[in-house]
């Protein structure tokens, strides 16, 4: 705007540009600068929280198994839970070796009735108070050498235990019991166990809280939906909380298969899922290739390969001629498929070129194995630290400007960014992953503020 200085009414227009800018136009500059930073900020969060989430439930399970569950504590006890194979409760006891009572013995003797009575195959012990007392107390036990001892993240099992999901599994027990419940399934099935709890209330990443809640709800629930998928679900044992999340599905179809299962005992097929009421032709297209039948009739209702393809595999079996069950797992035959043989108008070489991945290593669960693992046996309180000491750990946490470890000592420590390598570091997750094992050491301890300052550099496990 141009002001004619020598006009008459130029103080008048000077003054409404004046008043114009200083009421609606700064206020609407500042506002708009906020809010796209504000959107910026959001962004960046949600993508740090999406991947910590996807590397949480991706953590490797130890599989079906028979498990102790136990939720340490000092003046109420511990609460153990015996869990079979599946994941169902078959029992609940408190012992206390923890002061005041310091019962050691009386607990020791029963952990191993348990054991010899369930033929229990692993040992799931929380993260959270006590539970470093508690697992160096069962590594010390003679059934230690044959049964391997976990330190499970307990991160949201509160928020499971009182949960609408805890309630209808298990009516007539209570939070504690719920919640060691489901500290031995998440050793059992990470991904299975952390779908029935809200997703910002597991604990990781970054101002989760101050995000738009609507966009992280839906990033989250894509993360979920992904990891599902690609993990693969035993359609036999699966809840219906983490049949919800199988593309195709949804919360009435999944009510619907795990109904069906309890009504007419476990599926044999993929085909017997059509029998399942409201399962259309699309809804099965969509999923089929998600579910998995272990033992079932189709030798390939175990694998990533979809109903549809069945009829490509099985030309292949008969150019070799072999059978279906020799071709899958039989990397010789494999090596004399010729994939451009196979493709056609619907089917491209990617395709075929995923079916032979699938037929190398059939069921194959993409998350690993679980391991145990140990912190130093030196350090069980800050009051132990020591700067320059070099500690094994876990990253518990990971944000923009560094990650979080856990060396044992109830308060985790901080390897900041410029502390992660020798090298310029731009996104932490280049370096580490979530739950991953690292070896760091003690740059500095503040014990009045209780914060810890690690580093990484010339550190590896």
């Amino acid at each position: 705007m141009y002001l004619v200085p020598i006009s008459p009414c130029a103080s008048e227009v000077k003054e409404a540009i004046r008043d114009g800018y200083e009421r609606l136009l700064a206020p609407s500059i500042e506002t708009e600068f906020r809010n796209s930073s504000k959107e910026k900020a959001d962004k960046e969060a949600i993508l740090v929280f999406a991947e910590n989430l996807r590397q949480l439930l991706m953590a490797p399970p130890i599989g079906q198994k028979r498990v102790l569950g136990l939720d340490p504590g000092f003046r109420t006890g511990c609460k153990v839970v015996v869990l079979n194979e599946f994941g169902d409760l078959l029992h609940t006891s408190v012992v206390y070796p923890h002061p005041p009572q310091l019962k050691v013995e009386e607990t020791l003797s029963s952990i191993e009735k348990l054991v010899e009575k369930h033929q229990l195959e692993a040992i799931a012990v929380g993260n959270g108070t006590a539970g470093r007392e508690t697992i160096s107390l069962l590594r010390t036990a003679s059934f230690a050498s044959r049964i391997p001892v976990f330190l499970v993240n307990e991160s949201g099992a509160s928020i499971y235990s009182a949960s609408e999901v805890a309630r209808e599994e298990f009516p007539d027990q209570d939070l504690t019991v719920r919640g060691a419940v489901s500290i031995g399934r998440r050793l059992m099935d990470p991904l299975a166990e952390l779908v029935k709890i809200e997703a910002k209330s597991i604990g990781v990443g970054q101002y989760q809280h101050d995000v738009n809640q609507v966009q992280l709800r839906e990033s989250l629930d894509r993360v979920v939906e992904s990891c599902v998928n690609r993990v693969g679900i035993n359609v036999n044992t699966a809840s219906k909380h983490l049949l919800t999340y199988v593309s195709g599905l949804g919360p009435a179809l999944a009510q619907n298969i795990v109904q069906f299962r309890s009504e007419n005992g476990a599926f044999r097929s993929r085909e017997e899922l059509k029998k399942v009421p409201r399962m259309g032709d699309k809804a099965f297209e969509l999923s089929a290739g998600f579910l998995r039948i272990r033992e079932g009739k189709h030798p390939l209702d175990n694998t990533a390969v979809h109903p549809e393809s069945y009829s490509i595999v099985l030309r292949m079996a008969k150019d070799l001629g072999c059978s279906v069950e020799e071709l899958v797992g039989g990397k010789e035959l494999q090596r004399k498929i010729d994939p451009k043989l196979y493709i056609s108008g619907n089917v491209g070489l990617p395709t075929i070129n995923d079916i032979l991945k699938e037929l190398a290593k059939p069921g194959l669960d993409p998350r690993g194995e679980a391991r145990t693992f140990e912190f130093s046996r030196e350090v069980h309180t800050l009051e132990d630290l020591r700067t320059g000491m070099l500690l094994p750990g876990i990253v518990t946490n990971i944000t923009n400007f560094g990650v979080f470890v856990d060396i044992g000592v109830k308060q985790d420590g901080l390897v900041h960014i410029s502390q992660l390598a020798n090298t310029f570091v731009k996104n932490p997750t280049d370096v580490v992953s979530l739950q991953q094992e690292v070896l760091v050491k003690v740059l500095d301890v503040d014990l009045a503020r209780k914060r810890v300052n690690l580093s990484m550099k010339e550190a590896s496990l």
